[in-house]
């Protein structure tokens, strides 16, 4: 019996013990109860001490990893939790954009040594203000001698000297661009005899280059051997890189855009000798068909942007269309001279059997070229018609009865009515976006009826906006895509700002090569002639944006 009791108030697992000794039971309830709220905030206590150990274990690799994956606001939401935090995101950046006016000299080294791992610099100043010397850029290039990046804007104060001690503390550079500013051929000299690895190289408004024939020749140096990428706009003297265009023997791409002189001479000493160019975009140059049969000479030729060349003509088209077989993507703006036209688009058609890409601008094809093109260039996906005098219904019926693979069309400033419009209700089954702009005979109620019938067509109607009679718009002032058509892949960077005159950028930006980060949508437009024909295609995402999307 004494065992039995002893046994009963006993611990029992899964005994009653409230059921033997009710007093005891509520007072055993009533204790637990009230320490309920001490016990949860120990408890909450000692989970934030776990995360914050289990934190401050994570390597700081790991930690950059996640950082370059958040957005701008929230690395630097995260770069003030700690100065673990500040130190590890200051690190992982390789990417950064300065407003490099001289007022940021004080602050280079703070900056430079936060952000120590930088690969790719941007240095901006606008006109308003005085811009870094030579000393900021020297000191600059010392800390960051993995540089493989550098673009300079505005910076008027930068001088030979500053160049050449870029040039010898940044020898890993692979792509360089300039614009707006004063050093000289020596400056640029020094870059490319240094910086061997250099692949990209473009040149804007460099004012130190002397004028005349007296300029000091540019190139080919170092680099020479490395440049695959050439793009020169608005110089006075060009033709001073003549040596580094004639000397890279592995260039892939060249662009001219708004320089003096005459460059035919150039192109035909180009041509005369090996090359493996495959991208030439020539806009407002003194070129003439002598340079276009030049052209004719690169047999991997597959990309040509012809832009307002008023002396080039149909003798200059056929010879790059009979000899250049590889061509995938043609765009013309004839700048309505009428000096292109039936005879060298023919000669397109018969021969360029890869086109996918043609746009006409200021141009004036008859219904004859455009049934030949539509005939006989099957795997056309893009085409814009632009400006033009001659398209008319028919013509554009002839497109939509015969262009089964195109996907995307733009027509802008052309004398077509709704008939025209009404032939994609069934013509062309892989068109996924079609454009109309400035076309006066086009209505909103056969954008509405052509939706209906093709629900994923994407259909862009301006119907309402008149063209403007005498506007003239040069092409844009970024990037090496100048020439008024582009389809450019979207190269996606996180900015954010430092604070003041300091603005820092992930380098987790896609290269130029996928876009991958960014809208699946990429900007297509175009220039007329002495009237503005601007258009754009923007990709859809499987086929089903929408249709008042800007193309």
């Amino acid at each position: 019996m004494g065992q039995g009791a002893s046994t009963g108030q006993g611990y029992s697992p899964g005994g009653s013990t409230h059921l033997r000794n009710p007093s005891l039971a509520l007072h055993h309830h009533r204790y637990t109860v009230n320490d309920l709220n001490i016990n949860s905030q120990i408890t909450e206590d000692v989970f934030v001490n776990q995360q914050q150990e289990y934190i401050s274990e994570i390597p700081d690799e790991c930690l950059a990893l996640i950082f370059q994956s958040l957005s701008s606001g929230d690395r630097k939401q995260c770069s003030l939790v700690c100065r673990r935090w500040l130190v590890v995101e200051g690190q992982s950046r390789h990417r950064l954009a300065l407003n490099a006016t001289a007022e940021v000299n004080v602050h280079l080294p703070a900056i430079f040594t936060r952000f120590d791992s930088i690969t790719k610099l941007a240095l901006r100043c606008d006109r308003k203000s005085v811009s870094i010397n030579d000393d900021a850029l020297t000191l600059i290039s010392m800390r960051c001698q993995n540089l493989t990046r550098l673009k300079l804007r505005g910076c008027r104060e930068i001088s030979d000297q500053g160049m050449y001690a870029l040039a010898q503390n940044c020898k890993s550079l692979r792509k360089f661009s300039c614009g707006s500013c004063l050093f000289g051929a020596k400056g640029m000299n020094a870059l490319l005899n240094n910086c061997s690895s250099l692949e990209e190289l473009s040149v804007k408004r460099l004012r130190g280059i002397n004028d005349g024939f007296a300029a000091e020749p540019i190139g080919p140096g170092a680099a020479a051997s490395s440049l695959k990428s050439i793009t020169l706009k608005e110089l006075y003297s060009g033709q001073c890189f003549g040596p580094l265009i004639i000397g890279s023997k592995n260039l892939k791409s060249l662009k001219i855009l708004r320089c003096l002189g005459d460059w035919d001479r150039l192109l035909e000493t180009i041509a005369g000798r090996k090359n493996c160019l495959t991208e030439i975009h020539l806009e407002r140059l003194q070129v003439s068909d002598i340079g276009l049969m030049a052209i004719s000479k690169c047999p991997d030729l597959e990309i040509l942007h012809l832009v307002k060349a008023p002396d080039c003509s149909n003798e200059g088209i056929c010879a790059v269309a009979e000899n250049c077989k590889l061509l995938r993507k043609l765009h013309i703006d004839g700048w309505r001279t009428n000096r292109i036209g039936d005879e060298g688009l023919i000669a397109i058609a018969k021969n360029s059997v890869n086109l996918v890409e043609l746009v006409l601008i200021g141009v004036n094809p008859s219904s004859v070229s455009l049934m030949a093109i539509a005939t006989n260039c099957q795997k056309l996906e893009r085409l814009a018609l632009c400006g033009s005098e001659t398209i008319g219904d028919p013509e554009i019926s002839c497109i939509a009865a015969k262009c089964m693979a195109l996907k995307k069309l733009c027509i802008k400033g052309c004398r077509v009515t709704d008939s025209g419009i009404e032939a994609f209700a069934f013509g062309c089954p892989n068109l996924v976006k079609i454009k109309v702009k400035k076309c006066r005979g086009v209505t909103g109620e056969v954008a509405d009826w052509l939706r209906a019938r093709r629900v994923s067509l994407a259909v862009n109607l301006d119907a309402d906006e008149i063209e403007p009679e005498a506007m003239d718009v040069s092409a844009s002032d970024e990037g090496p895509q100048d020439d008024g058509v582009e389809f450019p892949p979207i190269v996606s960077g996180t900015v954010i700002s430092g604070g003041g005159n300091v603005s820092a950028a992930d380098a987790t930006a896609p290269s130029t090569s996928n876009g991958g980060r960014s809208s699946n949508k990429s900007r297509f437009s175009l220039f007329a002639g002495r009237t503005l024909v601007a258009c754009a295609f923007r990709r859809l995402s499987n086929g089903n944006g929408s249709s008042h999307d800007s193309l």
